[in-house]
């Protein structure tokens, strides 16, 4: 198989060059095609992060969690079972997930973007399909950060959505115009959910004068 041949060192520093160059592997020739545009920029990225530690089993066990929305969807119920004064909250952060997932699947499916295949890039986790635009992982995690961001926490889980970008450039599994994309899509479903279930932030459980909070 040609990809293999870029498995080891000689075969990334063979793979991340300017020029198609030719090489022999396995006995057969094989050209590798030039790196150039977003292909030049995820090896940069890999380059910089994947190696770092910890980096790749966080990146993977993000994945993980962030399969077809499921962990998403999973938080979502138990908050609600466990927090009935914002149960429409994490009805927000489930059905965001959902339907932005369900989105990118779609759209996936009308673009049909094959996901990065350059020997060069290294790949760190198995994906469901071949299609690459735009990132579910992206789409999915986002809307759910940007629903728990209303309903009381803040803007701290917005820290996710940087995060996820990274780790499917750092696995290796989608470009940067990906995650972008994808990023956008989920912050958009999960506005659009808001306003569908009358505000997520309402959901956030009242507080007394006392604890410093006023009725607005």
């Amino acid at each position: 198989m040609s990809s293999s041949s870029s498995s080891g060192p000689a075969g990334n520093a063979a793979a991340r060059v300017d020029d198609a160059v030719t090489v022999d592997a396995d006995d057969k020739t094989v050209t590798i095609p030039p790196v150039a545009g977003e292909v030049a920029l995820l090896m940069a990225i890999q380059d910089k992060l994947t190696d770092a530690p910890g980096v790749l089993p966080v990146a993977k066990a993000m994945s993980f969690f962030g399969e077809h929305a499921a962990g998403w969807m999973g938080l979502a119920a138990l908050g609600a079972a466990v927090d009935a004064d914002r149960r429409r909250g994490w009805a927000a952060v489930g059905a965001s997930a959902f339907t932005s997932h369900a989105a990118s699947v779609i759209i996936k499916r009308v673009v049909r973007r094959r996901r990065p295949h350059h020997p060069g890039i290294r790949v760190g986790v198995g994906t469901p399909s071949k299609l690459s635009f735009p990132s579910s992982h992206a789409t999915s995690t986002t809307a759910a950060l940007v629903a728990l961001s209303r309903m009381g926490f803040g803007p701290a889980p917005l820290a996710g959505v940087p995060a996820i970008m990274l780790s499917r450039l750092v696995l290796g599994v989608h470009y940067p115009t990906d995650v972008l994309a994808g990023a956008a899509l989920g912050w958009t479903t999960a506005t659009i959910t808001d306003k569908i279930l009358g505000g997520a932030a309402d959901a956030a459980p009242a507080t007394s004068a006392g604890e410093g909070r006023t009725a607005q």
